[in-house]
């Protein structure tokens, strides 16, 4: 049940009541703060899950710091005299905590999220048709490639230059939100994908290569 709507650093937070004693409770803590009982979790953002700032700039430290801070305070021991339905609220708020921990330290996932809370539409089908001209031609060239390499040297080069275009990407990324310019993201992201893509073929093919061998 809502009680009151507040707004707390921009962001809008709801006062709700405890489960257990009635009390107010904020959506963002695990445990209320009158009867100290573990809350259930709330239809919260990953960021303000993880009590980040939204962005695509993540202080990945900071990150696990608060990560790790909550799991702590979740684990299965803390919880082993408690009723059942303190022990479901446990496990429903660490599985919510990983979702929103495994999304935000990945810069695709991060920026596929990011865009979506700002209500980009994005295709998430792996076999997307490529729109851009550009991007379709740099692809079947980096495959191409690829497929003639046959040796695990001439391999570990494709990768190279493949890991140095991701580092571009994710640095371009960055520039995209911060200009708010979400198309210019939307493509970046596109690119992003298929560059991680071709990143775990090459590697996938080296490891042939050098079984081979």
């Amino acid at each position: 049940m809502k009680i009151d709507v507040h707004h707390t650093d921009g962001l809008e937070a709801c006062v709700v009541e405890c489960w257990s004693c009635k009390g107010p409770a904020s959506p963002r803590a695990l445990f209320c703060s009158v009867c100290g009982a573990v809350q259930p979790p709330r239809p919260l953002d990953h960021f303000q899950r993880l009590g980040m700032m939204p962005g695509f700039d993540v202080d990945l430290s900071e990150l696990e710091r608060h990560y790790f801070g909550f799991q702590r305070r979740l684990h299965p021991d803390r919880f082993a005299g408690k009723s059942g339905k303190e022990k479901l609220h446990s496990q429903q708020q660490a599985m919510a905590l990983n979702e929103a921990y495994e999304t935000l330290k990945d810069p695709l996932k991060r920026a596929v999220y990011l865009l979506k809370l700002k209500g980009c539409k994005l295709d998430d089908a792996d076999g997307a048709t490529i729109s851009d001209p550009k991007l379709l031609m740099e692809q079947m060239e980096a495959r191409e490639a690829l497929m003639e390499a046959d040796s695990a040297e001439e391999v570990q080069a494709i990768l190279a230059r493949t890991e140095s275009d991701i580092a571009f990407a994710v640095d371009d990324l960055s520039q995209a939100f911060q200009a708010a310019c979400l198309m210019g993201a939307e493509k970046l992201v596109l690119r992003l994908k298929y560059l991680i893509r071709l990143s775990d073929e090459a590697r996938g093919r080296k490891a042939r290569l050098m079984k081979g061998a």
